[in-house]
């Protein structure tokens, strides 16, 4: 059963081109497919070419239950492509080609009314690289409902992003994911001393956001996050061992897992461990959009329950 809110998730939908071939990414793309396959409906906003990947990509997201009605056509630009570079640890570089159709995303009437009653709209740093896409994307948050809750996802890609656009699209946010990495980055801008919980505190404080997601890859996560009383909450979730094939897709599939608890209305404690978990299942298969299971979550938890005790 798909539960009756929906989530839609804006940006770029594209091919990552591996040495072993390719394979449909876009870390918007892998939060809907994560969604989706959690039962919660996800609209995925984007834009592709009138060509062969554009079709192939959408028949992926059909396949993975997801509608297709809001991925434009465009006759001008081809569909996303990205190089992947995997190093000798597996960690991924990417070469990501522009222009290409998710950089000319248009809002519609019908877009606006989408965003207008979803319970959340998830979207990143990259697809706002573009001018168009990203004056879309501001069009479409302006757009949402009074409770609609704005998600940006930090995904930094140099050269794709700059101090000003993140500052834009953080203000515009009510949750905030992002990595070890980008929160050095981002510190580094702001002069941020000392630890994580720090550094997310004068962050969640500056900004005036809900909460801030902070992925530490094999570490776990953390989560700072304020009450009903308006007092910032902090809890840390320890990583989940598994044998890691490759990264992609699972920052993408933790976001995707801490959604649908806090949709569901779970603690942020239940939310954080899930998302860990589920990020963790899909870092030991190849590619971003393996078919994870609840009952595969359920026994990853077990498994590490009964290791502590």
């Amino acid at each position: 059963m798909q539960h009756p809110a929906y989530i839609c998730c804006f940006g770029e939908v594209l091919w990552d081109m591996l040495p072993s071939g390719k394979l449909p990414g876009g870390a918007p793309m892998n939060v809907a497919t994560h969604l989706q396959n959690l039962g919660i409906n996800a609209p995925m906003i984007s834009r592709v070419g009138s060509d062969t990947l554009g079709e192939e990509i959408k028949a992926f997201l059909q396949a993975k239950g997801c509608t297709t009605d809001w991925i434009q056509a465009d006759e001008a630009y081809q569909t996303g492509v990205v190089a992947v570079h995997l190093s000798a640890t597996n960690d991924a570089t990417y070469d990501i080609v522009q222009p290409v159709a998710w950089d000319f995303i248009q809002i519609t009437d019908a877009l606006k009314t989408l965003a207008s009653e979803a319970y959340a709209i998830v979207f990143g740093s990259l697809a706002c690289r573009s001018l168009v896409a990203r004056q879309s994307l501001i069009r479409l948050l302006k757009a949402s409902g009074k409770h609609t809750l704005k998600i940006f996802d930090v995904n930094f890609r140099a050269p794709h992003y700059s101090q000003s656009i993140i500052e834009i699209l953080v203000e515009h946010a009510d949750i905030v994911k992002l990595n070890e990495d980008e929160l050095k980055i981002i510190a580094q801008w702001y002069a941020i001393t000392g630890d994580h919980q720090q550094q997310l505190t004068w962050l969640l404080n500056h900004f005036n956001l809900q909460a801030i997601l902070l992925t530490k890859g094999g570490d776990g996560a953390a989560l700072l996050i304020k009450d009903d009383t308006g007092k910032s909450q902090f809890y840390v979730q320890q990583g989940y061992s598994v044998v890691v094939a490759d990264t992609i897709g699972s920052g993408d599939s933790f976001l995707a897992g801490f959604l649908k608890n806090k949709l569901l209305g779970k603690s942020p404690a239940e939310a954080l461990d899930y998302a860990c978990a589920l990020g963790a299942l899909v870092a030991s298969y190849k590619g971003a959009n393996p078919p994870i299971t609840e009952e595969d979550i359920w026994k990853m938890q077990q498994s590490q329950l009964h290791e502590n005790q």
